[in-house]
């Protein structure tokens, strides 16, 4: 058996043709559009809506199109990763490379400075160093900044559970308490009611 939208067994032509019309008109779609077009009776093409479920196929053929839609998007994304992986990769080489260097320069010219005092300026060489430290860390996928989180006054985070409970469940409300009663306990009532 095929999909819904396509043409039923007992379904023919004319009302098979009928209801791809019928689909194809979007969402401005009606009976008396496709009895018009066909220059048909709005009774017949109602009478065949009913009879073959026009709306259900619709609905049918929506779906089926956004799992196409979807799966032809993901086909899209898995095709591309591979190129977009190896253009990830070449940029961390290159910065990796880029990091080397800076790191030679630096210490290049921090040798320079202690042998001649007039090269570069300990700012200079610092912002170099941290320049190679970010490129090293972001080539390897590791965190180019520490982000901390604190309360107030820069002190720790306080959580104030009841405040969350309200948030995601309202007020608390009393209720009356129910006892528990256990399958011991119950057989001893039901001994001492008996008595």
């Amino acid at each position: 058996m095929g999909l819904p939208f396509e043409q039923l067994p007992k379904e023919s032509s004319k009302a098979f043709a009928a209801f791809s019309l019928y689909l194809s008109l979007g969402p401005q779609r009606s009976t008396a559009a496709v009895a018009k077009k066909l220059a048909k009776s709005d009774q017949l093409m109602r009478r065949w809506s009913a009879k073959y479920d026009w709306g259900s196929r619709v609905q049918a053929h929506a779906a089926h199109m956004a799992v196409v839609e979807r799966e032809a998007t993901e086909a899209l994304a898995r095709a591309g990763a591979p190129e977009w992986e190896k253009r990830k990769q070449a940029i961390r080489q290159e910065d990796w490379e880029v990091h080397a260097e800076c790191v030679k320069a630096g210490k290049e010219a921090l040798k320079r400075f202690y042998e001649k005092g007039n090269a570069a300026t300990l700012g200079d060489i610092a912002r170099i160093l941290d320049l190679a430290s970010r490129l090293g860390r972001l080539a390897c996928g590791m965190a180019t900044d520490k982000t901390e989180v604190t309360g107030e006054d820069g002190g720790p985070i306080m959580v104030e559970f009841e405040a969350a409970v309200r948030k995601i469940y309202g007020e608390v409300r009393d209720v009356e308490a129910v006892p528990l009663v256990t399958e011991g306990a119950k057989e001893t009532a039901e001994v001492q009611n008996a008595e």
